[in-house]
């Protein structure tokens, strides 16, 4: 299979020069919103405290990422002009704010935001969360997948890769509630395995999955683990339903919980990481002391990262080693009919 001009190169922009992903989330609005309104003992975060913290991650841990994720209303406009060009840069399309039905949750996009503006905004790559269930009602599924699919035909369009990220998440018959974006404890291997199924079809254009553990991060043995061959079998059963490049989220979890999800991950073909808080949530629980808030970024945090990056270096699997993006052939293939190669006068 060849790639298209434009997602080939914009894959490029968002992996090291070994194409393995060492990305950071910076694009998270309730779980840097809700903790400042509450510290700061108002009805709602303000601007300016949310937008300054996502330009203190920008500066303080872009030199460790290959890429970073950033939102448009806070991390984007306010810290594009310390972002450095050689970095690849992903803007994250979804509403944070979900509709909750009865029967499960509904995603939109951000008003006045949309691939396109994504594309002409200097974005290397589309980011979008589906919330999804597969054992919620028909109609909520649907909604969810033709959410999913109209994205996809709108990056296939501006060709652009299309980072698709999925979480499972409480039904209303379930004992666990929450709204938070925080990782179901009492989530089952086979929703997550399930869900990755369902979008891995062509008809949804995903190039990278960006995937939760199948199992609760802390419940999540290491690879030596006394049950360490049952995970190790659901994250293998995850890298095959995808079927093409993916990267591990944090979802909240520990330093060391992340470092064994990622080890299993990467045993399974998983080709990096696009997290968040497992880096930089330490460092964020000094709010509002912003210079202890750098200190822990520059320290634990970068730290933590360059451990990450080393296990990832030794251990994913490059996103070109995959029949998706095998560029061994060297070919790169046309998004429609207009694409067209100069050369000394002539059309090639």
């Amino acid at each position: 299979m060849t790639a298209t001009a434009g997602k080939l190169w914009g894959m490029r922009r968002l992996a090291d020069a070994n194409g393995r992903f060492k990305m950071t989330a910076v694009d998270q609005r309730p779980p840097i919103k809700n903790p400042i309104k509450e510290k700061l003992n108002l009805d709602a975060a303000p601007w300016e405290p949310v937008a300054e913290f996502k330009k203190i991650l920008i500066e303080e841990l872009q030199d460790e990422s290959s890429a970073m994720l950033l939102d448009p209303h806070y991390a984007y406009p306010h810290g594009i002009s310390v972002y450095s060009p050689a970095k690849g840069l992903i803007l994250t399309l979804e509403d944070s704010v979900f509709e909750d039905t009865p029967d499960g949750r509904i995603s939109s996009e951000i008003d006045h935001w949309s691939v396109e503006k994504i594309k002409r905004a200097g974005g290397d790559a589309v980011k979008v969360l589906t919330w999804y269930r597969p054992d919620a009602p028909k109609h909520v599924c649907d909604k969810q997948k033709d959410f999913t699919a109209r994205i996809g035909e709108a990056c296939a369009r501006f060709d652009i890769p299309y980072v698709f990220e999925l979480l499972v998440y409480p039904l209303a018959a379930d004992s666990e509630q929450t709204r938070d974006y925080v990782e179901m404890k009492t989530k089952k291997p086979e929703l997550v395995i399930e869900s990755v199924r369902t979008f891995a079809d062509d008809r949804y254009g995903v190039d990278v999955f960006k995937l939760e553990s199948p199992l609760a991060a802390s419940d999540t043995p290491g690879v030596d683990g006394d049950d360490a061959e049952e995970a190790q079998r659901y994250f293998d059963e995850l890298g095959a339903a995808a079927g093409r490049p993916w990267v591990m989220l944090s979802a909240g979890a520990g330093k060391e919980e992340f470092r064994k999800v990622l080890t299993h991950a990467y045993r399974a073909g998983a080709s990096g990481y696009l997290a968040g808080r497992a880096i930089w949530l330490e460092a964020f629980q000094a709010f509002p002391d912003w210079d202890a808030i750098r200190n822990g970024l520059r320290q634990d945090a970068a730290s933590y990262m360059r451990a990450l990056n080393e296990l990832t270096d030794a251990d994913a699997t490059p996103w070109t080693q995959h029949p998706k993006f095998d560029q061994t052939g060297g070919d790169i293939a046309p998004n429609n009919e207009t694409f067209r190669i100069h050369y000394q006068g002539m059309e090639v």
